[in-house]
């Protein structure tokens, strides 16, 4: 089968001929229908070779969707052919977090080597892949995979940082989400159909602050030395009561400090370079300010994605690419030139 696998640490992936896999005890066979690119792999394909931390060659991708096309020992309750998408961060499955449905925050996969697919694990930018669980697998019965994968990280992301904050964000409030891309631009939908609040996008260009715009900001400000400044002018002095950054540049952690309220949330999301960091303290930020990282999503959560995107109220920006488009679609991630989500077709 064809796999677009990361083989080289410097150079970028490559579409490669591998064998296809055959599931084992507990495991699923996918078809996969669709695969999102995400700016995680691009983080993770620019670390030099001594902070790299995975076998190579790696298949990338870890937003899958597919159709279920064989299953291992001991696997029941899945219909050959079920259009499913995948839960991405994989744990044991047995500690105190995976049992609220929580494996995004497992305690022990580390210890275990338990790594999600396409960051450590055989990726989804590939003709098939092997899902280690059937629990692993959200069915989407007839949504299409193409506008349905980014939901599993893009969506899922931006929905748990947002639930865990639904007692901040009143009528007459502020969110601001600072970056309308992939992640961006789905918070703002979610943002617009589960709160109250106000909705402020920051982003670099006029074309995307109008791209923000079209998916339900109320108001846009360009992303540049002035934008916390600008973004106070509109709030006023109560400030955001949440900020939501996809970026995770140190310039745009200091603006959403900077717009931040008191008793506010503010969500670092986006991985940046790795090196940003956010000042918190007694007369730094503001009073009772809540600052946190948080990594992707629960299974339940995805799950309730989900059913959002049957009763059609998000609206997921794509592009899409062949399998054999696969390197050019993380230079058009790289060069911040998708609109939305980049999604791969083999």
């Amino acid at each position: 089968m064809k796999a677009l696998q990361y083989v080289t640490v410097g150079k970028e992936p490559e579409v490669r001929e591998i064998p296809t896999p055959e599931p084992g005890p507990g495991q699923v066979l996918l078809q996969v229908t669709a695969a999102g690119v995400c700016h995680s792999d691009d983080f993770v394909m620019s670390r030099p070779a001594e902070a790299f931390g995975f076998e190579l060659p790696l298949t990338l991708g870890h937003e899958g969707a597919g159709t279920v096309a064989a299953v291992g020992a001991g696997v029941r309750g899945l219909e050959l052919g079920a259009n499913v998408v995948v839960y991405g961060p994989w744990g044991c499955g047995a500690c105190w977090f995976c049992a609220q449905g929580l494996e995004n925050y497992c305690s022990r996969a580390a210890e275990l080597g338990i790594f999600p697919p396409g960051l450590g694990a055989p990726g989804a930018i590939a003709e098939y892949m092997i899902v280690d669980s059937p629990r692993h697998l959200v069915p989407i019965g007839d949504l299409d995979p193409v506008a349905t994968v980014p939901l599993t990280d893009a969506g899922l992301t931006p929905y748990h940082a947002i639930k865990r904050s639904l007692g901040k964000v009143r009528a007459g409030s502020w969110a601001v989400v600072i970056g309308s891309g992939g992640l961006g631009h789905v918070a703002i939908q979610l943002l617009r159909h589960l709160t109250p609040a106000r909705v402020i996008a920051l982003d670099v260009s006029d074309d995307k602050l109008e791209f923000a715009k079209s998916v339900g900001a109320h108001e846009a400000v360009l992303s540049n030395d002035r934008a916390a400044e600008n973004v106070r002018k509109i709030t006023g002095s109560a400030g955001a009561s949440l900020v939501l950054d996809f970026v995770g540049y140190q310039p745009t952690v200091d603006i959403a400090m900077a717009v931040a309220g008191v008793d506010s949330d503010v969500a670092l999301i986006g991985l940046g370079d790795g090196k940003s960091a956010a000042r918190v303290g007694f007369g730094i930020s503001p009073y009772e300010a809540a600052v946190t990282a948080p990594y992707w999503g629960s299974r339940s959560e995805l799950i309730e994605l989900i059913d959002l995107a049957h009763e059609g109220v998000l609206e997921i920006a794509t592009e899409r690419f062949g399998l054999d488009e696969g390197p050019e679609a993380y230079r058009r991630l790289a060069a911040g030139t998708l609109r939305g989500r980049a999604v791969i077709v083999p």
